[in-house]
C-alpha cells in the first residue's frame, strides 16, 4: 500500500519544540515534492510548508515562517518539519501528502495525521 506515514506529533508548552517525521511506505519519495498541511478543530486545512523533490526549494506559510523548517533525507525516504517556538495556534493535525511539484495542487497518498497540541 502506497501511504505517508506522520509521527512525532505531541503535547507541548509555549514556546516549545517538536519534529514532525513523514515517511513513505511503498513508494520512494525521491521524485515527489512534500508539503506539510494542518487542520484545527472548526477550521479549514492550511498548507503549512513544501519542499521540492530535491530539497533546493521550500516554501512556508506566513504564518511560520521563521519558526518551522522543513527538510529531507531521501536515503531514509522521510520529510521532516521542524517546529520551534510554537504557539497555542499551532495546535492542530498535522498531514503531509505528496505532490509533484510544490507549484502544483494534486496531493496525493495523504497520511493519517499526527496531532500537535500546544498548550500550558
Amino acid at each position: 500500500q502506497l501511504q505517508l506515514v506522520e509521527s512525532g506529533g505531541g503535547l507541548v508548552q509555549p514556546g516549545g519544540s517538536l519534529r514532525l517525521s513523514c515517511a513513505a511506505s511503498g513508494f520512494t519519495l525521491d521524485y515527489y515534492a512534500i508539503g506539510w498541511f494542518r487542520q484545527a478543530p472548526g477550521k479549514e486545512r492550511e498548507g503549512v510548508s513544501c519542499i521540492s523533490s530535491s530539497g533546493s526549494s521550500t516554501k512556508y506559510a506566513d504564518s511560520v515562517k521563521g519558526r518551522f523548517t522543513i527538510s529531507r533525507d531521501n536515503a531514509k525516504n522521510t520529510v521532516y518539519l521542524q517546529m520551534n517556538s510554537l504557539k497555542p495556534e499551532d495546535t492542530a493535525v498535522y498531514y503531509c501528502a505528496a505532490v509533484p511539484s510544490c507549484l502544483r495542487r494534486e496531493y496525493s497518498h495523504w497520511g493519517q495525521g499526527t496531532q500537535v497540541t500546544v498548550s500550558s
